[in-house]
């Protein structure tokens, strides 16, 4: 991940809409949602919404796979995974000490689920 990678993740996830519709597809990590199911969740018309996925596909964010007559769209975990160990790399300047909350955290997620 480069600087240029990362502003592009974090400008697409910097609308209210956008992010709602990431943290939705991560929390149905990995069967995803399709994409008539996030345009309901999102309140919005189809082209609306559209313009949204089309951003943060854009950033990487999401994954289109088609099953059967569906678009699926799919958190990209593993991009989320990059942007986050951009963000925390030389974590306080290499204080183990100081990182050890964030790293507890997020290793927290794991085992406790949505």
């Amino acid at each position: 991940m480069n600087t240029n990678n990362a502003l592009g993740i974090l400008a697409a996830l910097s609308h209210p809409t956008r992010l709602a519709t990431f943290q939705l597809l991560v929390r149905h990590e990995p069967e995803g949602l399709s994409t008539g199911q996030l345009v309901e969740a999102s309140g919005l018309t189809q082209s609306t919404f559209s313009t949204h996925l089309a951003v943060m596909a854009k950033a990487g964010l999401v994954i289109s796979e088609k099953r059967g007559r569906q678009q699926i769209q799919r958190a990209n975990v593993a991009a989320l995974r990059d942007l986050m160990l951009f963000l925390a790399k030389d974590c306080c300047q290499g204080r183990a000490d100081l990182c050890e909350p964030l790293l507890a955290e997020l290793s927290g997620c794991s085992r406790t689920g949505p």
